[in-house]
């Protein structure tokens, strides 16, 4: 395993493209779709000349898991496939960060999402990583290695954590999909007959919130972390729940926060998937189309339509810019809003 910092060198043709214009103009910042306003309230989140940046292209084989670098602007991401961490920040741009970053076996692995997908950072500042191929939550430690926090659900093996959000208090919440066994549901390997979300508390108790969703995937909290919400990405039943959370930290009875399992098709790529929300409540989900705008009542607000199949979101810089892997780019968005903890 090697943590490593050194550039990934990237062509420069001396011009900037217009990617998606079919005469790319000299000069201007290369864009990746377009944000699509579906009510005015929109405007108060983005300004109305906001552009989706593209900032590195075709690069990877399948970009999740933005979080920002507290101390520099910039952020890491995961590139599933290739079992590693990328590191991009406005200074040195693309760099390798972390590999391997989710499987640390020995022998091949066989099937196609070895490496971590969501990250974020606790408290005391350390990367905390949903390991696909070690099926694991895990701590990076310093020299490099991994510190498993849990991998068991009753003695049964995890399915392959997915994402995560850690509460004000340091309970982690995090989803359980079967996305990275090699044959995902079918996978001789796996242990649990269900797809669960759990919370493991700061004593490293485990607890399984909800097993009623297929495919739980995208997880986040309300400001004032009453509700969780969960995007569960089935193309048969896409749609994002909200669970109250209760004192004592576990989730009350779910109900459906939108469904957009009709938007699914080849025209409207991607399912529901990663999530993160500002400081006023509202909802930034990839789903079909690219990253989908919610007020706090479940109001469809607009579009940041990409184009391609969008994974996940995460704020950075001063917390006003919402960065965006799609598929294999990484692209931004300056807004006028800022995420929740910011």
């Amino acid at each position: 395993m090697k943590l490593s910092s050194y550039v990934v060198i990237h062509a420069v043709f001396g011009m900037t493209l217009l990617f998606g214009s079919k005469n790319p103009v000299i000069g201007q910042t290369p864009t990746l779709g377009k944000i699509e306003v579906v009510d005015p309230a929109l405007n108060q989140l983005i300004p109305t000349d906001a552009i989706v940046e593209l900032l590195v292209k075709d690069k990877f084989d399948w970009a999740e898991g933005p979080v920002a670098l507290p101390k520099e602007k910039g952020i890491i991401f995961s590139d599933i496939p290739k079992n590693m961490l990328w590191k991009w920040s406005e200074e040195k741009k693309l760099e390798k960060f972390l590999h391997p970053s989710g499987y640390t076996g020995k022998s091949k692995f066989e099937g196609r999402e070895p490496g971590s997908n969501g990250l974020a950072f606790n408290k005391k500042g350390e990367l905390i990583l949903c390991q696909h191929g070690d099926r694991r939550l895990a701590i990076l430690e310093k020299d490099g290695s991994f510190k498993t926090l849990v991998d068991r659900y009753q003695g049964k093996r995890l399915n392959s954590p997915n994402d995560l959000v850690i509460k004000s208090n340091g309970d982690i919440y995090f989803t359980d999909p079967p996305y990275g066994l090699p044959k995902q549901i079918d996978d001789p390997a796996k242990e649990l007959d269900f797809q669960g979300v759990y919370r493991l508390s700061t004593k490293g108790e485990l607890t399984l919130l909800t097993k009623e969703m297929s495919r739980p995937n995208g997880i986040a909290f309300s400001p004032d972390e009453k509700t969780l919400y969960v995007a569960n990405s089935d193309p048969l039943k896409a749609i994002w729940m909200q669970f109250p959370v209760q004192e004592d930290g576990t989730l009350g009875k779910g109900k459906v926060f939108y469904d957009c399992t009709s938007w699914v098709s080849p025209k409207k790529l991607g399912l529901p998937d990663g999530m993160k929300v500002d400081a006023k409540g509202n909802i930034f989900a990839t789903g079909p189309g690219g990253v989908i705008i919610f007020s706090p009542t479940g109001k469809h607000l607009g579009t940041i339509a990409t184009g391609v199949a969008t994974a996940n979101c995460g704020w950075g810089d001063d917390g006003s810019t919402l960065y965006i892997t799609a598929d294999k780019n990484l692209c931004r968005v300056k807004t006028k809003t800022k995420g929740k903890g910011w």
